[in-house]
């Protein structure tokens, strides 16, 4: 593959986590970026992959959810050949965030996972984050799997009647 592309692929997607506050799912990336019709999946991947290869980015997989954050390599290598990317391209980042903040936040801020204990039960994290700052941060021990899955489910579906329940219970 002519690295030319590739490269303005790497640079398209640090200039998206560049530009917030809080991580982007590779989910949410390759939604902006394939709707745009800038590359095809799997050449957004090996992108991806470089990236976080190179170390100019980290990721963190949350069940089947892959987080991306900008490193500070990554910032740097940004700022060098940000005029690689057109006027045009950064415009729809822009447009693509200001018209999606708001639930691109949302859904990286809302996180749950589930891990065997030594004992054989599971434990389910959920956490509320607001940018680095864990709002809630709750630990539940469950006797199942598929119990700790749906507690997990439950927590993207219902966590913000659960904060507010708590917070009115608790303060």
């Amino acid at each position: 593959m002519n690295q030319e592309p590739l490269t303005l692929y790497k640079l398209i997607v640090l200039y998206m986590l560049d530009r917030v506050t809080f991580p982007l799912t590779t989910a949410q990336i390759s939604e902006f970026i394939l709707e745009k019709e800038y590359t095809n999946f799997l050449t957004l991947q090996t992108a991806i992959s470089e990236l976080t290869e190179t170390g100019l980015a980290e990721s963190r997989t949350l069940l089947n959810r892959t987080q991306l954050q900008i490193t500070e390599e990554g910032r740097n290598t940004l700022h060098f050949f940000e005029n690689r990317i057109s006027d045009a391209i950064k415009r729809d980042i822009i447009d693509y965030f200001k018209n999606h903040k708001l639930e691109l936040r949302n859904e990286s801020s809302i996180q749950s996972n589930f891990y065997k204990l030594v004992n054989g039960e599971f434990e389910a994290q959920l956490v509320a984050k607001d940018k680095d700052v864990d709002l809630v941060n709750i630990r539940i021990s469950v006797p199942t799997q598929e119990l700790a899955a749906s507690i997990c489910d439950n927590w993207q579906k219902k966590n913000k009647e659960i904060y507010q329940y708590l917070t009115e219970q608790l303060f």
